[in-house]
């Protein structure tokens, strides 16, 4: 009987812990990766999930090796993430990359974004899935 209290207590305890962890990407795999970002994507508001979206897939695009993806994204938090997604648009923007010419700033480049998402939300129509699925997606071809 005097287990149980213990048992518990170190259950309770790794709850915790894990809890703790709810807004960082794991970036043990490719496949934790993108099952974290999916999670905090839905616990954003939505108006930042756009911007979360467009941040993780231009680290994404910007590391083509996944070692170097998974250490670009692990253990950071949405903001970290935007952040970081920023100071590559900054760099890739300098460096005369084609497809950031029409934009003038990142955030015109996310209200794009959010134009064509709402664009193909409306096309969709009724034959969106509800309740995720391959809808919920967003993928933008960044080159």
């Amino acid at each position: 009987m005097k287990k149980l209290p213990t048992l518990l207590l170190i259950l309770s305890c790794a709850a915790l812990i894990a809890c703790g962890k709810g807004q960082e990407i794991s970036g043990h795999s490719i496949k934790t990766a993108y099952r974290s970002v999916k999670v905090i994507k839905e616990k954003l508001p939505p108006e930042n999930r756009m911007e979360f979206q467009v941040s993780f897939w231009t680290i994404r695009d910007a590391n083509k090796e996944d070692d170097a993806f998974l250490d670009a994204v692990d253990g950071k938090n949405p903001a970290e993430i935007v952040a970081t997604a920023k100071e590559i648009y900054q760099q890739r923007k300098a460096a005369g990359f084609q497809a950031y010419d029409k934009y003038s700033s990142w955030e015109e480049m996310i209200s794009e974004f959010g134009k064509q998402r709402l664009g193909q939300d409306k096309h969709k129509g009724s034959t969106k899935v509800e309740g995720g699925g391959q809808s919920d997606n967003v993928l933008y071809k960044l080159q």
